[in-house]
């Protein structure tokens, strides 16, 4: 097999910023994507903070969080001062 063809797999802690679960995974990830380390019982892996997880996905946990009760086009419209198409 040929060498260095590869990338490094390490053991990386996933931080869910919204709800503060973490997890502790393999992954190939580049290592300047890295947000710092964390000690997750009392071993010391890098940190990659994410958006969404399994904690959190309406998927996941049966809930559905509305975001807005205004369609797209009407808060465009709204924010840049144009009259509402009818």
């Amino acid at each position: 097999m040929k060498t260095d063809t590869h990338p490094e797999f390490r053991l990386v802690c996933f931080t869910d910023i919204t709800c503060d679960f973490q997890m502790v995974a393999g992954t190939t990830m580049d290592p300047k994507k890295f947000d710092g380390t964390v000690e997750v019982d009392g071993v010391e892996y890098p940190l990659v903070k994410v958006d969404i997880s399994s904690a959190s996905h309406p998927f996941f946990t049966g809930t559905q969080k509305l975001m807005d009760t205004e369609g797209r086009v009407q808060r465009f419209l709204r924010k840049y001062g144009m009259p509402s198409q009818a």
